[in-house]
């Protein structure tokens, strides 16, 4: 298949998307990608709220593009854990935000530490000429995949 033919093919898109997927390590379902002991929706979710400080649930949902029952579940392991707590929201007597604990916070420290450390890795492996090409990529991916939505 020519060049120009094989970037129209939708499952040369799979295909490679889904080997980018296992040699990154998101097909792993208790193991962040930085090869840290916790899942992938447990360490976003922790790093909404340490970006943050404080989250209302139903913007956590929001954030991270799941459903409201699954953030429920979500946010339970995290409490479980002792890494989140809900708390009075300031602004509304009925309503809880969601925050980091102490040890949330170093949960959420260390992970981001692991991100940078993986991350500045892939950066290295990455042909400085090619760089800008690859961000460009996975821009026009996430563009992709909000219109579908």
């Amino acid at each position: 298949m020519s060049r120009d033919r094989r970037a129209d093919d939708p499952i040369v898109l799979q295909k490679a998307l889904g080997s980018f997927i296992r040699a990154f390590g998101l097909h792993q379902p208790e193991t962040t990608p930085c090869g840290q002991p916790i899942s992938v929706s447990e360490a976003h979710a922790l790093g909404e709220l340490a970006e943050e400080g404080e989250l209302r649930q139903v913007e956590l949902t929001r954030r991270l593009r799941l459903e409201k029952s699954t953030v429920s579940r979500l946010v339970r392991q995290l409490s479980t854990r002792g890494w989140v707590e809900r708390v009075p929201a300031p602004d509304d007597g009925r309503g809880v935000v969601l925050r980091l604990t102490p040890s949330g916070r170093r949960a959420a420290e260390n992970l981001a530490e692991a991100r940078r450390e993986r991350f500045s890795r892939l950066l290295e492996s990455i042909p400085a000429h090619e760089r800008e090409g690859v961000l460009h990529a996975l821009d026009v991916m996430k563009e992709a995949l909000d219109e579908e939505r």
